[in-house]
Formats: C-alpha cells, structure tokens, sequence
C-alpha cells in the first residue's frame, strides 16, 4: 500500500448544459455541498460575497469519518470560463492546494476540467492523511463523479 497523495490531478466531462448555467452554480460556492461528494457545504467568509480574486469562503469536507474545514482564497476568475482558488494553511493544516476548473463549450453543453496542485505538504502530514483518507490516495473518480454531479444541478436535473 503506497501511503501518497498524488501531487496533481486533472479530470475533465462534458455535460450536458450550457456553460452559463455551469457557471452559475460553479461560482457560487455556497452551491458546493448540491454537487461534491466531499465538500458539504460552504459559506462566504466576512467581506466577501462573489468569486473575485482574494474574496475568502470556508468549505466543510467529510469523507468517510473523516471531518474538516478549510478557508479557500479564490486566485483567478474569468467569469463563464474560468474558477480557481487556493487552500489557506492554517491551524492543523499545512498543505496548500491550488485547485482550476475551466469551462469550455461544446455542441451539446460544456466541457468542464477540473485540476488541483499539490503546492506543499509536509511528507508526514501527506502519509498520515493518505492513511486517513484513503480516497485521497486516487481522487480522479471522485472528482469525475463531481462534476458529473455539476452539470446535473447546472441542467436542473437532481444530482
């Protein structure tokens, strides 16, 4: 058994709505918990209220028993096409994670890619937690199944 959480990963579907509709949902992280399968739900930290660069929100993750809150900073934002944001280090946590989700239009809907970075782990912290969370150790059909989900709440079709 490899104890690694993988330092990147990328994966991409199309779905089948419009990329306004994709992004409507997408850029509101509040949405977050109608369509992850890890984070529950998210909430605006004081002084921000919309996806622009440096506006802060605080999501709340479970996977198996597993429970934890991370603050996220958005990074870049290119309304309709383009989302990302960073993991703020704090408390117990001292990884970073930089996370992009582009949105491209096809003839049937959206294409939606969705990428994380691992831009800093403590080797410790990165056995203990591929340990814990064992779906970390291979995230790509989690976040497939994520933005499947997505594009099912973009269309209004339940997730």
């Amino acid at each position: 058994m490899t104890l690694r959480i993988p330092p990147s990963v990328a994966v991409s579907v199309d779905v089948e709505a419009p990329p306004a509709a994709v992004w409507a949902v997408l850029a509101d992280p509040t949405r977050v918990g109608e369509w992850s399968g890890e984070c529950v739900r998210a909430a605006w930290l004081p002084g921000s209220s919309r996806v622009v660069p440096g506006a802060r929100f605080r999501g709340w993750n479970r996977s198996g028993w597993s429970r934890w809150a991370r603050v996220c900073e958005v990074t870049e934002v290119d309304p309709g096409r383009l989302l990302a944001w960073r993991t703020v280090p704090g408390g117990p946590y001292r990884d970073r994670t930089q996370w992009r989700v582009t949105l491209t239009p096809t003839a049937t809907g959206t294409r939606v890619e969705q990428r994380y970075d691992l831009t800093g782990m403590p080797a410790l912290l990165e056995r203990v937690a591929a340990l814990l969370l064992p779906a970390h150790r291979d995230r790509t059909a989690g976040l497939r199944a994520d933005l499947e989900r997505l594009g099912r709440v973009a269309a209004g079709v339940p997730a």
